[in-house]
């Protein structure tokens, strides 16, 4: 999220107020608000009757604020555009190695896959576009949480849960620490049958967007070797390069 000095600050407020409430899903007060963002009740009332005029915000009967419906086809429109960006870039991967690839995003305390090209084989590794899971057992979860510090991962851990997928699945907070510490030193994750047993999933994050985000290759374990998923990784940095750089919308 950017400082107040270095954009509109009243903008800035209003999409601070927008990801305070998107993270809060009963709905926040006006207090509460107020108090989370370090601004005054007036202004944050200001801001947040602005936004409910136009629909991206709305007051529930518990006089908490929540997000509003017109929220929803913005999120949809975001979809389309992102959808057919991420398809080029995962459909190489798909094309060089033939196993499923995969592109995912924070979102709370969770990832949501948001674009994916499947395997052309019969036994193939798929999970719906939209599907919310957990940071601590795949291998985008992984990388995500790699690039975001160690304090910010165990609040992510510590409100989501670590719970046990397999019987390889890391539930220690310590341990997760160390495999992140590992999977930054290379650059990539692994999860080693940590979601699934029998499959396994090699990712990579993308760099310089406001949102954590990973682009993945994952498939069964007997086709999706060590030596191959090593032998993935290059072209995975180098799509979610790409990627990252033109969902930020640089030139």
């Amino acid at each position: 999220m950017p400082s107040e000095a270095s954009g509109v600050q009243s903008v800035v407020r209003a999409f601070r107020l927008l990801e305070l409430l998107a993270e809060a899903h009963g709905g926040l007060t006006l207090n509460d608000l107020g108090a989370m963002v370090g601004l005054p009740v007036t202004t944050c009332h200001r801001l947040l009757k602005t936004m409910a005029s136009l629909g991206y915000v709305r007051q529930l009967p518990s006089r908490k604020y929540g997000l509003g419906l017109r929220l929803m086809r913005l999120g949809q429109y975001a979809d389309l555009q992102i959808g057919p960006t991420a398809h080029k870039y995962l459909a190489t991967i798909v094309e060089r190695f033939g196993e499923t690839a995969n592109l995912a995003m924070l979102d709370g305390d969770q990832v949501v896959y948001v674009a994916q090209v499947p395997s052309p084989h019969s036994m193939r590794m798929f999970t719906e576009v939209g599907h919310r899971t957990y940071t601590h057992s795949t291998g985008v979860g992984k990388a995500i949480l790699s690039v975001v510090d160690d304090a910010a991962v165990r609040r992510i851990t510590g409100r989501a849960g670590m719970p046990r997928a397999t019987e390889t699945t890391i539930t220690d907070p310590d341990e997760l620490a160390q495999d992140l510490a590992l999977s930054r030193e290379r650059g990539y994750a692994i999860d080693e049958g940590e979601h699934e047993l029998g499959v396994r999933c090699y990712a990579v994050p993308l760099l310089g967007l406001p949102i954590p985000a990973a682009l993945s290759i994952s498939g069964p374990s007997v086709r999706l070797t060590q030596a191959v998923g090593e032998s993935a990784v290059p072209l995975l940095k180098e799509a979610a390069a790409g990627l990252a750089k033109e969902l930020a919308g640089d030139d």
